[in-house]
């Protein structure tokens, strides 16, 4: 992998990770509310897991192929 490419992928984690910390923010605070939307936070917390799972696969994909 080239080094324009793994920039842009740990630039690109690092963007997802922003993303994911903001998202447990808002579900921490909703979560707090007496009247919270259940269904909201069910959402927000699937993408959460979608973004972890994101961020797994390109942090995997920036690990260097040891048997190269």
């Amino acid at each position: 992998m080239d080094n324009t490419k793994r920039e842009q992928l740990q630039l690109l984690v690092t963007e997802l990770l922003h993303e994911h910390r903001d998202l447990d923010m808002v579900i921490n605070t909703l979560s707090a509310q007496p009247q919270s939307d259940q269904l909201q936070i069910r959402r927000l917390k699937k993408r959460k897991l979608l973004i972890k799972d994101r961020i797994d696969l390109i942090e995997s994909e920036l690990i260097p192929d040891l048997n190269a």
